[in-house]
C-alpha cells in the first residue's frame, strides 16, 4: 500500500503523539527504577500526563482510519 503525501504527514504527526507517551513512560520507569524513594511524588503528575497523552493518541488514531 502506497501512502499519499497527506497520509505520510498524518503518520508523522501520529509518531509525535506516540513519542510523547513513550517519553513520559520513560520518566516513570526511571523514577521507579532509580529514584523511587526521593522522587515518588512526581509519579501522580506523570501518571496524569500519560493518561492525557494516551487520549491524544487514541483520539488521533480514531480520526484516521488508515492508522488502525
Amino acid at each position: 500500500m502506497t501512502l499519499t503525501e497527506e497520509q505520510k504527514a498524518i503518520k508523522k504527526e501520529y509518531a509525535k503523539y506516540k513519542r510523547i507517551v513513550t517519553q513520559i513512560a520513560g520518566e516513570i520507569h526511571d523514577i521507579v527504577e532509580d529514584t523511587i524513594w526521593t522522587e515518588y511524588e512526581k509519579l501522580l503528575t506523570l501518571s496524569q500526563d500519560v493518561q492525557v497523552a494516551m487520549k491524544d493518541v487514541t483520539d488521533f488514531k480514531a480520526q484516521h482510519d488508515f492508522l488502525k
